[in-house]
């Protein structure tokens, strides 16, 4: 299995699938998961004859649970070393809740030299926390209860979330895929409990508003107008208007895992935007 091993000494694994000579699309994934909830959309897109590549994040999936750095700046000077080390050009970026705040901050802070298009899938920007500049968000209270839930029984709480508001199962008539909570359970227990405590404020706190504005690439902004967990009012909407060139697209019912339930939709949408 491929790592990268970092700046600290930490090791970042890596997936790197499909065509290797073909057009690049690198994919970050949401807390507190790994490169693992993106499989659907990586093997589709390789199929299609493009080389897709995604990480865990440090303190996810299979790199190291490193005790610091559990927080945005690190994630992306991470990714700035591996896109670096794998000589990525002229590629896309796409990205999930956190993950979406990660390819957020990553073209905010390094630049797009190396990409010419974006997307967001139901992630995090500009901004979670409600405050008194932003008040379609969540009160701090929901994350402090995270934390608690988390001090509590951090197993029964990775249970909770996708059994309920993460992939919309909660909704009347939802079809309950008792795979996809195990899958998502799996994933989020082999994160270091460090790193996902840590990155509750993370996903949080980030505020992303500035990213946004000098992001100079199309950016495709796909959010489901029932996401629960980062609602659409909060985020998709606002990000949307801020990106210099964002086009956003509503799933009319969409839960927080739209690339998890609506895949064949979000794959079209992908690789229709990819293509154009």
């Amino acid at each position: 299995m491929p790592y990268l091993t970092l700046r600290d000494g930490a090791e970042l694994f890596y997936k790197d699938w499909g065509n290797p000579d073909g057009p690049v699309v690198t994919f970050s994934h949401g807390w507190p998961l790994s490169s693992d909830n993106w499989e659907n959309q990586m093997v589709f897109l390789a199929d299609h004859g493009y080389r897709v590549i995604a990480h865990d994040r440090r303190g996810h999936g299979r790199s190291t649970q490193t005790w610091e750095g559990n927080k945005m700046d690190f994630f992306v000077d991470d990714l700035a070393e591996l896109f670096a080390y794998l000589k990525i050009k002229d590629a896309v970026m796409v990205g999930h809740s956190h993950g979406g705040g990660e390819v957020t901050h990553f073209l905010g802070k390094h630049g797009t030299d190396r990409f010419r298009k974006a997307v967001l899938v139901g992630a995090v920007p500009p901004l979670m926390l409600k405050t008194s500049d932003n008040a379609e968000g969540l009160d701090k209270s929901v994350f402090d209860s995270f934390r608690e839930a988390m001090h509590k029984d951090r197993a029964q709480f990775f249970l909770d979330v996708p059994s309920g508001p993460f992939f919309g199962f909660n909704r009347p008539g939802a079809q309950k895929s008792e795979g996809q909570i195990r899958h998502w359970w799996q994933q989020g227990m082999n994160t270091s409990y460090k790193t996902a405590y840590d990155c509750i404020k993370d996903f949080s706190e980030t505020d992303f508003t500035e990213d946004l504005k000098i992001i100079d690439i199309p950016v495709l902004v796909l959010h489901g107008d029932d996401d629960q967990v980062v609602p659409i009012e909060a985020a998709g909407l606002k990000s949307a208007k801020l990106l210099p060139q964002g086009k956003l697209k509503v799933y009319k019912g969409g839960s927080h895992a739209i690339h998890n339930i609506n895949i064949d939709e979000v794959n079209k949408d992908l690789l229709d935007f990819i293509k154009s």
